[in-house]
C-alpha cells in the first residue's frame, strides 16, 4: 500500500499492525518526524512492514515505479491541491492492474450542512455557491464534487467502483469531545456505517470516500 500524505502515520501504522506492507510519503518535515517517532515505538515486526519517504504526492513517479502498489490511499489531501487531476493521474499510474485508488475528500455538494446545523446562516448561504471553505485548523482549502471526481477517475483509467459518505451524523461534534460509553459508541458507529452507504444520507455527509479500480 502507498499512503499519500502520511501525516503523523496513524493510518499507515494501523494497516501495518494488521499485516499490510505500507509505504508512506509526506512532504511536511514536522509530520514526518512525528510519524518516524511513532513507528520507532512499534514492535520490530511492524517496523519492518513500513517505509517512510519524504516527498510530495505529486512526485510519486520520482520515487516509485509504475504499478508498484496494490492500493493507493489519498485521504484528506486533495483539499490542499488546487488542481488535483495531475496528482490523481500520477497516483493511478502507481497502481498494479486491479489495484484500488482510495480517495477521502471534503464533500463540496454538502458544504452548507456543517454551518447550517451549527446555526451559522451567513456561512451556510455562502457555501451553496462555492467549493472553498475554512477547515477545522483555520486553513482556506477546497472541497470536491463527486461528479467531477467520478469523471476524473474514468479518465485516468481507475473508474469509480464504490463510494460512501463519512461523518453523516457526527460532523458537528467538537474536536475535543471525548468518546461516549461503549454501548453508545457501538450504536453510533453502526448508524454512521449504515448512513454512509445508504441514499440519500451519504450524499450530505461531510466527507466522501471514493474507490476507483485500475483496469
Amino acid at each position: 500500500m502507498l499512503d499519500v500524505g502520511l501525516g503523523q502515520g496513524t493510518q499507515a501504522l494501523r494497516l501495518a499492525r494488521v499485516g499490510h506492507r505500507v509505504t508512506g510519503i509526506e512532504s511536511d518535515a514536522e509530520m514526518l518526524a512525528a510519524a518516524r517517532a511513532a513507528l520507532a515505538a512499534e514492535p520490530e515486526g511492524i517496523r519492518a512492514r513500513v517505509r517512510l519517504v519524504e516527498g510530495d504526492g505529486r512526485d510519486t513517479g520520482v520515487h516509485f515505479l509504475p504499478g508498484s502498489f496494490d492500493v493507493v490511499l489519498c485521504h484528506g489531501v486533495l483539499m490542499y491541491v488546487d488542481e488535483p487531476d495531475g496528482l490523481l493521474a500520477g497516483l493511478a499510474r502507481m497502481l498494479a492492474p486491479g489495484g484500488l485508488l482510495s480517495l477521502l475528500v471534503r464533500n463540496a455538494d454538502a458544504l452548507a450542512m456543517r454551518p447550517g446545523l451549527s446555526g451559522d446562516w451567513p456561512t451556510a448561504l455562502t457555501a451553496f455557491d462555492t467549493t472553498a471553505y475554512t477547515n477545522r485548523i483555520g486553513l482556506e482549502v477546497r472541497a470536491d464534487r463527486r461528479a467531477d471526481l467520478t469523471a476524473t477517475l474514468a479518465g485516468i483509467g481507475a473508474p469509480l467502483h464504490a463510494w460512501y459518505g463519512v461523518r453523516v451524523f457526527t460532523d458537528t461534534v467538537p474536536d475535543e469531545a471525548g468518546l461516549p460509553p461503549e454501548a453508545e459508541l457501538t450504536a453510533l458507529l453502526a448508524a454512521e456505517e449504515r448512513a454512509g452507504r445508504t441514499d440519500p444520507y451519504r450524499s450530505v455527509a461531510a466527507l466522501t470516500h471514493l474507490c476507483g479500480v485500475r483496469g
